[in-house]
């Protein structure tokens, strides 16, 4: 089974690691989270409430990560998901994590980001010269890193495809879907 790798950590948000997650299974690839250390994650539930400028934060589910980052060999995947959330904010800046995410773009390999998950992708200096969507407030990073900010709800930029946020689930991941049939697809 061709595996696809997550990068996930405690406060990544919830709808953004389980909906690639589910999808990924349902399509036949094996998703593998990968997070600082091997051990149960807390993710977190996003949402826009009346009343508040920005989104609230709630505990969402609980999740083991497969592997610690310093042990993924990023040859062993097909494919690359950086979700947002708040575990960007840290997991930018892990060498590990940076490494896993240039192999991916070295190769030109599939990749799917989605709101503060670009923080990744910036801190990782491959968003030079690219188009990239992200959650709105993510913009300054996106073009401090080089790239051109597009608000959309599932953009694609040669091995890439970017998002807002987990309201656009459904576009985002169904332009990398598409992709990972053609860049990867399933043996047998």
């Amino acid at each position: 089974m061709s595996k696809v790798l997550i990068l996930a950590g405690d406060f990544s948000e919830t709808l953004e690691v389980f909906y690639p997650y589910e999808r990924l299974r349902e399509e036949g690839y094996e998703p593998v989270i990968a997070s600082l250390e091997k051990k149960r994650l807390q993710f977190v539930v996003h949402d826009f409430e009346p009343g508040y400028s920005t989104f609230t934060e709630k505990l969402g589910h609980g999740w083991d990560a497969d592997i610690a980052v310093a042990d993924v060999n990023p040859a062993d995947y097909v494919a690359l998901v950086v979700p947002g959330g708040r575990a960007p904010e840290y997991l930018r800046n892990n060498p590990d994590v940076q490494s896993i995410v240039q192999h991916f773009f070295n190769e030109s390999a599939p990749v799917a980001s989605t709101c503060h998950g670009p923080l990744i992708l910036a801190s990782s200096g491959v968003l030079q010269g690219r188009q990239s969507s992200a959650f709105p407030e993510v913009a300054p990073d996106v073009t401090a890193a080089g790239a051109t900010y597009v608000n959309s709800e599932a953009l694609v930029d040669g091995n890439l495809v970017t998002s807002r946020a987990w309201n656009d689930n459904g576009p985002w991941f169904g332009k990398f879907i598409a992709m990972l049939r053609e860049k990867a697809p399933l043996n047998g």
